[in-house]
């Protein structure tokens, strides 16, 4: 019972991020687009009179509601984060009496912990359960129109849970920056939730047009 009681929670949550993501992506995509202010680019023209060419109060409002989202899906993702780890110690004991298989408990936490996140479950030889959960650390909030990023199928949203050889951890901006010059000019295996549903791409960092090696902009979660 309260297996299935975290599992509707979970489920409950994703569908919260989910909306959340969608329209933090509205939002970008609508300061980002051509000619656009930028998610926190100046305000004022360069003699330093408000800029004519802009919606100034709109703009700020929607940079404000950006900034609220943020703090809601890190939350929100916090809180994912906490059941699923609880969700995965549930799997348990061979021994419990509580989850036989017979009686579908067993099941119903595992399918809790695959609902929630990127969740691979497997059985080994001995029918024991083997759980391993995925946790993105960095979200896409900034992609540039023909960039490699985008061009090499990475979206406004995506949530990074592997890049290459790096994962979840700390000096995460470094880790990438460092990756994909260690790799500029080859293909790097990247592994991202997108709504919910594990994506697996290949990304090439390379010389452009436009700034770095991806033309994105990674914010670690």
């Amino acid at each position: 019972m309260v297996a299935a009681n975290l599992k509707a929670e979970t489920l409950g949550l994703m569908d919260k991020r989910s909306a959340l993501e969608a329209e933090m992506n509205g939002i970008i995509d609508r300061l980002t687009r051509p000619g656009g202010p930028g998610l926190s680019g100046n305000l004022l023209n360069s003699e330093g009179f408000p800029r004519e060419d802009i919606d100034i109060p709109t703009v700020r409002a929607e940079r404000r509601r950006l900034a609220e989202l943020r703090n809601d899906h890190k939350e929100i993702t916090e809180k994912l984060d906490r059941n699923i780890q609880v969700l995965h110690s549930a799997k348990l004991a061979p021994n419990s009496s509580s989850l036989k298989p017979s009686d579908g408990q067993s099941a119903s936490v595992v399918n809790a912990g695959e609902s929630a996140s990127s969740t691979n479950v497997h059985r080994d030889s001995s029918n024991a359960m083997d759980v391993t959960v995925s946790v993105p650390f960095a979200l896409v909030d900034e992609i540039t129109d023909a960039s490699p990023a985008a061009e090499d199928g990475l979206q406004l949203g995506d949530q990074i849970v592997k890049f290459g050889n790096v994962e979840n951890g700390d000096n995460l901006l470094q880790k990438l920056a460092s990756e994909a010059q260690t790799n500029q000019g080859c293909a790097v295996p990247v592994m991202v939730l997108r709504q919910g549903a594990q994506v697996n791409l290949m990304v090439t960092p390379r010389t452009w047009q436009g700034r770095g090696l991806l033309g994105c902009h990674f914010r670690i979660l």
